[in-house]
């Protein structure tokens, strides 16, 4: 093809022109990207971009799609319904053949309905909620459940001795929060426990966290827990120490990211939080990938960044093994089980998986795994 290219220089008009556009490389393929990347939380939004990049940029290195590169089409939801919608409609008019993100539940109850509805193939990392659970839609979760997750809690918890527990949970997320809530009483209840305290509020800079906590101590509690994100967990344990020291204090997942105990310092220690990764992992694989990530970002991975890469592995596999005429979704399928970071996957016809978790408490500034 290169002599071709060479020698078809010498022709003429428009039968020079056809013949060096054969001789072109083809079009990048375009994948779109969306989730928080400018709101209060959004941490796990831009943790989750790098995660991606960096896979897609693997994969180009490694030759792309027999050749053809991978072009990443990134949108910000803003964690605001409007921007949300408005992102999501960009990806679908950009015609990218699939979609990596949202991260937040409340976003996905925006988004998912807008690119399902074009048929475009989307993997989220980490939304739980159980309105996403057992659907036979375009969607596919990388992450668990709320169910899962609140059971596992109420588990912890209750060995630990907390029966008593009041809780504080962000509306602006209310279809992950409330999910949670609603599975996480319910564990407990079945646990001869109870939540004693259901303290709501929306985020926002001006959110006075003190009454928040004032209000969980009102049952007179015998832990505090809360399902926010890192920056409002930060915020809340800040109080919790004040009015309540010696209170035990936990999170949701949500908020496992490097950004709680950057901005938590001490007032986050012995905080009890799960992560759906083994950030202690020695296999040659993630420490692979965590030593490229810090060379490619300058800074460590977090459980949204491992749960991206994971997200781009299905998507990148599963374009590789589409045959002419096939979605996406039907080479998803039949394409698995992949190979994530430390963790195999497997989707069910819905689209849903299964994770391993691990529980840790903040000591000394880190995430320490519970034996």
């Amino acid at each position: 093809m290169f002599s071709l290219c060479k020698r078809i220089r010498v022709l003429p008009g428009i039968a020079l022109a056809a013949l060096l556009a054969a001789c072109s490389p083809p079009p990048p393929l375009q994948i779109g990207f969306i989730g928080g990347l400018t709101d209060r939380n959004s941490d796990n939004g831009q943790s989750g971009l790098k995660g991606v990049t960096l896979a897609i940029e693997q994969f180009n290195r490694d030759g792309g799609l027999g050749g053809r590169m991978v072009e990443l089409v990134a949108r910000d939801d803003a964690q605001n319904r409007e921007t949300a919608a408005q992102s999501a409609q960009a990806l679908v008019d950009a015609r990218v053949e699939a979609v990596i993100g949202p991260f937040t539940s409340g976003m996905a109850e925006v988004i998912v309905p807008i690119t399902g509805k074009a048929g475009i193939f989307q993997v989220s990392p980490t939304i739980t909620s159980m309105a996403f659970y057992g659907k036979d839609d375009n969607l596919f979760r990388i992450n668990r459940t709320t169910r899962d997750n609140a059971r596992d809690y109420a588990k912890v918890m209750l060995e630990r001795g907390q029966k008593q527990i009041a809780v504080a949970y962000d509306v602006r997320n209310r279809n992950f929060t409330e999910s949670w809530l609603r599975e996480f009483e319910e564990a407990v209840a079945s646990r001869g426990a109870a939540v004693v305290g259901r303290v709501p509020y929306e985020s926002a800079p001006d959110v006075e966290f003190a009454r928040v906590v004032r209000d969980m101590l009102q049952p007179q509690p015998d832990s505090l827990f809360f399902i926010s994100g890192a920056l409002d967990v930060a915020r809340l344990a800040q109080q919790a120490r004040r009015q309540a020291p010696r209170l035990p204090i936990g999170a949701s997942e949500w908020a496992s990211t490097e950004q709680l105990i950057e901005l938590g310092g001490d007032v986050v220690e012995g905080l009890l939080i799960v992560q759906n990764y083994d950030r202690d992992d020695e296999s040659a694989r993630f420490k692979a990938f965590s030593e490229a990530y810090f060379k490619r970002f300058q800074v460590n991975p977090g459980y949204s960044s491992v749960s991206a890469y994971d997200a781009a592995t299905v998507v990148l596999q599963a374009l590789k093994a589409r045959s002419k005429g096939e979605t996406l979704k039907t080479a998803a399928l039949r394409s698995g089980p992949y190979t994530g970071l430390q963790q195999e996957m497997v989707f069910d016809a819905n689209g849903d998986t299964t994770r391993k978790v691990f529980f840790t408490e903040i000591r000394g500034g880190r995430y320490v795994k519970l034996p």
